[in-house]
């Protein structure tokens, strides 16, 4: 009988889990921002998104295929959700589990959008999709949705060997 309960708890567990990937939430620009400017020799690529953006939603398939083409390499994709930290758990998490998403992901909590959107880039208006992609040598930054062949053209050429 012992037995039964704590499979049947165990079970019960894991189907209430509604993603293995933990999430980060950062509820200040500030405590995110580092994520921004490591200066080392992994190239990576940030893209703003959220479950309500339409375009967004569309191009992170292309994120996913480039995150698993580059997984071997000095690379790391970090999917940032500009959903409300108080749909951590009914939207974000059943997307990022529904999705599949392999990436990192955080979610920016921090509602002072105007305060830090130039912090990221001065010539973000403010719209997403974003992407920003980056190494100690190399500076990209694109608001609008991409390709995966945009994406690869873009790591190919800069990423470290």
């Amino acid at each position: 009988m012992k037995l039964f309960a704590t499979l049947t708890l165990m079970f019960g567990l894991m189907a209430s889990n509604v993603s293995s990937q933990e999430i980060a939430v950062f509820e200040k620009f500030s405590d995110f921002q580092h994520l921004l400017k490591k200066n080392n020799d992994t190239t990576y690529a940030i893209n703003f998104w959220a479950t309500w953006c339409k375009p967004c939603v569309k191009e992170l398939p292309e994120f996913e295929e480039i995150n698993q083409h580059f997984k071997n390499s000095k690379f790391k994709m970090i999917l940032v959700s500009l959903d409300f930290d108080s749909q951590l758990d009914s939207k974000v998490r059943p997307f990022v589990k529904n999705q599949n998403l392999q990436s990192q992901v955080v979610l920016l909590a921090d509602t002072k959008q105007n305060d830090w959107i130039d912090k990221v880039n001065t010539e973000w208006s403010g719209s997403i999709p974003v992407t920003v992609i980056y190494n100690k040598d190399f500076y990209f930054f694109k608001e609008g949705s991409m390709s995966y062949d945009e994406l690869n053209e873009i790591i190919t050429k800069n990423i470290k060997q």
